[in-house]
């Protein structure tokens, strides 16, 4: 698929303006509802969805299925981003009327990771054939520590990049409204916000990877991977404060991601075999159907209540203490 430089400049203005608007309309810092978060969910999903349509009137049906399928599998492992993020705020005891400006400027951070991986991604597959027998290793490998090793507690402190930031900018451990930074006897210094915005990005640095490779997986048009992953990530935050508090009830979501996972990984290394690459509609079938049963399964089990020690955090573990 070859795309002109104006596409991508309209593609990338498009995301500006969404992300002007999204910020212009929460500049006061207030608390984000159930009811303010699914309005914009439905705003985001609709973009997404829209574009989509673009994409089938502009190149016509496969290359709008090809899209479609890479955004279902970004939006799906994006569910797995909200429990993180969930655990991280938790963590941090951070205020819920700020963790919406730390989930914007952590999309901005998920998109510009993406499109580097992107770019890189889809220049190894193309230059060297076997990238693309380690990134599906890669995937299958990713989807089976998600199956298994799904329960591993996650410290934000000992988090590699967090831990230089505290040690390299001078930081107050307190919140100081919304700030990022502020200034105390006369000196500069970063608040806790900025850490936990640290903590968000590092965390999502290491999704992009795995979301990339599975995206490409079904496709090495930049274009297309870019834009998938673009309003995928930009429904994120609506995402999150609708799911925070259902969480608890996914307890079997992240199977489903990991057979998606796993499917992208034999679905990368296929490509490179005489088998070729699967149909885009057999793609879409397997995404939709594996999502459906997770969730069903997840609904299912969960239909008489969590018990309370499952309900402290939204993968079942504990809460831990800011240190």
């Amino acid at each position: 698929m070859s795309v002109s430089l104006w596409a991508w400049a309209a593609v990338m203005g498009t995301v500006a303006v969404m992300l002007a608007i999204d910020l212009f309309l929460h500049r006061d810092g207030h608390e984000i509802g159930f009811r303010e978060a699914l309005t914009w969910s439905g705003i985001w999903i609709a973009a997404g969805l829209a574009f989509g349509g673009v994409l089938w009137w502009w190149q016509g049906a496969e290359v709008a299925g090809t899209y479609y399928a890479g955004y279902l599998i970004e939006k799906a492992l994006s569910v797995d981003n909200v429990f993180i993020f969930a655990m991280i705020f938790t963590f941090f005891a951070v205020p819920s009327a700020f963790q919406h400006k730390v989930l914007f400027w952590g999309v901005i951070g998920a998109l510009a990771f993406r499109l580097v991986f992107i770019f890189v991604g889809a220049q190894l597959l193309d230059a060297f054939f076997w990238t693309a027998y380690l990134f599906g290793a890669f995937l299958i490998y990713t989807g089976y520590k998600m199956a298994f090793k799904h329960d591993g507690d996650i410290d934000p402190h000992r988090n590699l990049l967090v831990r230089i930031v505290r040690r390299v900018v001078p930081t107050d451990p307190a919140y100081h409204g919304d700030r990022f930074f502020t200034r105390i006897d006369g000196r500069r210094v970063a608040t806790l916000l900025f850490v936990v915005l640290i903590a968000i990005e590092a965390t999502d640095l290491i999704f992009a990877i795995d979301s990339v490779a599975a995206i490409l997986a079904i496709t090495t048009s930049t274009f297309i991977v870019w834009t998938a992953n673009a309003f995928a990530v930009l429904g994120l935050r609506s995402l999150y404060f609708c799911l925070a508090g259902l969480l608890r009830r996914f307890v079997h979501l992240h199977y489903g991601l990991a057979v998606l996972l796993g499917f992208a990984g034999v679905k990368l290394i296929l490509s490179e075999t005489p088998v070729g690459k699967l149909p885009i509609p057999v793609t879409l079938g397997v995404i939709v159907a594996t999502l459906a049963v997770s969730i069903a399964w997840s609904m299912i089990a969960t239909r008489r209540g969590v018990p309370p020690a499952q309900a402290a955090r939204p993968d079942g573990q504990q809460a831990t203490a800011p240190r």
